[in-house]
């Protein structure tokens, strides 16, 4: 059995604007962010204090940005550490990024860097837009996501179609630091209230079924479709409990963690107060970063739709008919 994690008693975590939380040490936590309600799941192994799954969460100036990240770093120890202090670093950099292509290239070529050290990662990236409940995904050699959509009432993978021709030659959605020039895919989905989107390293799919053979993706797909869903913040114990029970060794020879996400479509519209005190985040968001010893954080994009020029503007979300659950569209060139 994995080792219990007990979520401190001051949960759940309210993340604040320009705020960087997670790392890799044990936790079982629930964090509220604009429009999504998140719960984590992290157990290293052999019941140390952290391990070798870095996972973090970040909320921009303004709150309308979410993005969550989850990775599989290969060492262990003091290197690992070092690696998830780095990955807070970029975190911070890109916080108030909407397009995470260049958040997803700057974590390759960290990796590349350690190449000599034979340092790599897989990861998942999402980034999130509370105001029209926009999800953008990315994947690095990790096990794919599984999303459950309300109007359909069914789990099923998450995939970038890495074999799509309109991408560039060459190595694709490979794991961080194996190619200095990787391509990474970008897929958009439009999500709706109480959809959920799972995030899980490879424990879970190279776990045992009753059968003795590996649960592989599909086989996973499955169990987690037979959860009940009445109440997701229990789901990931009770994933956790399934996989256990069904081989004596699962889920006790590597790192396990699950990162669960809900829409909520609550703080849709980003408050006043939010948009007039943006600009002073940002500034204080760049001095820590230069001060921290990493390097500054590059100006937000210059959009209507990301800085928030009019502290006035409203977002509305896309109704219903506009855009349905599931609803996405082709990966964009990285």
């Amino acid at each position: 059995m994995a080792h219990e994690v007990v979520e401190p008693a001051d949960s759940p975590h309210e993340m604040t604007c320009m705020e960087i939380w997670g790392g890799n040490r044990a936790t079982r936590r629930t964090v509220r962010l604009p429009g999504l309600d998140a719960w984590v799941y992290s157990s290293p192994y052999q019941q140390a204090d952290s391990g070798g799954d870095v996972y973090y969460v970040s909320n921009c100036a303004t709150g309308r940005i979410t993005r969550l990240l989850l990775a599989d770093v290969s060492g262990h120890g003091s290197t690992v550490s070092e690696t998830a202090n780095h990955l807070r670093l970029l975190m911070r950099r890109y916080v108030n990024h909407i397009q995470q292509l260049k958040f997803v290239s700057s974590m390759n070529d960290a990796f590349s860097n350690l190449n000599h050290t034979g340092g790599f990662a897989t990861a998942v990236v999402a980034t999130f837009l509370a105001p029209n409940r926009q999800l953008t995904f990315s994947n690095a050699g990790h096990p794919c996501p599984l999303v459950y959509t309300v109007r359909d009432q069914r789990w099923r993978l998450l995939e970038t179609h890495s074999n799509d021709e309109s991408r560039p030659r060459g190595p694709r959605d490979l794991p961080l630091g194996i190619f200095e020039n990787g391509s990474y895919a970008e897929l958009e989905l439009t999500l709706d209230v109480g959809d959920l989107v799972l995030f899980y390293t490879d424990a879970f799919i190279e776990s045992r079924g009753q059968d003795g053979e590996m649960l592989g993706s599909g086989p996973f797909l499955k169990l987690v479709a037979d959860l009940e869903l009445e109440q997701p913040e229990t789901l990931l114990d009770r994933i956790v409990t399934k996989v256990s029970s069904l081989s004596p060794d699962n889920l006790t020879e590597d790192d396990v963690t699950m990162l669960l996400f809900r829409v909520t479509g609550e703080a849709a519209q980003v408050p006043l107060k939010n948009r007039i005190l943006a600009p002073f985040r940002l500034l204080k968001g760049m001095a820590l970063s230069l001060l921290n010893g990493g390097r500054g954080m590059p100006l937000p994009e210059f959009s209507r739709e990301n800085l928030g020029l009019s502290v006035f503007a409203s977002h509305r979300p896309p109704a219903d008919d506009e855009h349905g659950a599931g609803h996405h569209s082709l990966p964009k060139k990285g």
